[in-house]
């Protein structure tokens, strides 16, 4: 069975605002902007608060960060989907994909509960075939056993499988799990992802299809 393994944030969803909106909940002031800080807010939530610290304190501890992530979190799953929208394209070109007989799964380093729960705020949790989050395995995203699940647990077999992601974090994770790595060319860091020498780039959920097709015949 071919499967595709989608990451969450950043290339399935924009969800960049509402993160940036924790972290600056959790600080307790608004020095993450939405526009300029989107690719801190996709590499997690210790990433925004070590830059909202830096910004406020001009330094920081990792026992600061660590006390100010939990507080994050409550903030927001409180609000997780208030700004966060699907990408454009992304669910018909998932439905097409099922309907031509491939798995479609999320390996996503986002908590697997706050995963759940924003696919299901947005109605599209039943058209993935798995969902692994990060506190699934002991180890996650670049690790290929985290990737590995969500294949099997999709129903698929890794050597029939691509990723689907936007950060340096996806691209070590196909590379890892030896499967192809198509980037998204839509996200903070636009074509310059292309640095990272994916099998593919998508500028457009409705090119997923056909690199897809061509990446696994």
């Amino acid at each position: 069975m071919r499967t595709v393994i989608l990451d969450l944030d950043g290339t399935l969803m924009d969800t960049g605002a509402d993160l940036l909106a924790a972290a600056n909940a959790a600080v307790g002031a608004d020095v993450l902007d939405p526009a300029e800080d989107k690719a801190t807010a996709f590499r997690g939530g210790r990433a925004m608060i070590r830059l909202a610290l830096g910004r406020m304190n001009g330094a920081w501890t990792e026992a600061e960060v660590d006390a100010l992530f939990q507080p994050l979190l409550d903030r927001y799953e409180a609000r997780i989907d208030e700004r966060t929208t699907i990408y454009p394209g992304a669910m018909e070109a998932v439905d097409e994909m099922r309907g031509r007989g491939w798995r479609v799964g999320i390996c996503t380093n986002k908590p697997e509960g706050l995963a759940e729960t924003l696919l299901r705020r947005k109605g599209v949790r039943d058209r993935f075939d798995s969902l692994v989050g990060a506190d699934r395995l002991a180890v996650r995203k670049p690790h290929p056993d985290h990737y590995a699940l969500s294949v099997g647990e999709a129903g698929g077999d890794v050597a029939r499988s691509l990723l689907v992601g936007d950060t340096e974090t996806d691209r070590e994770t196909a590379r890892q799990a030896g499967v192809p790595c198509v980037l998204v060319a839509f996200g903070p860091e636009g074509r310059a992802v292309e640095r990272m020498a994916p099998e593919a780039l998508l500028n457009g959920y409705e090119d997923l299809v056909a690199i897809a097709e061509r990446l696994i015949p």
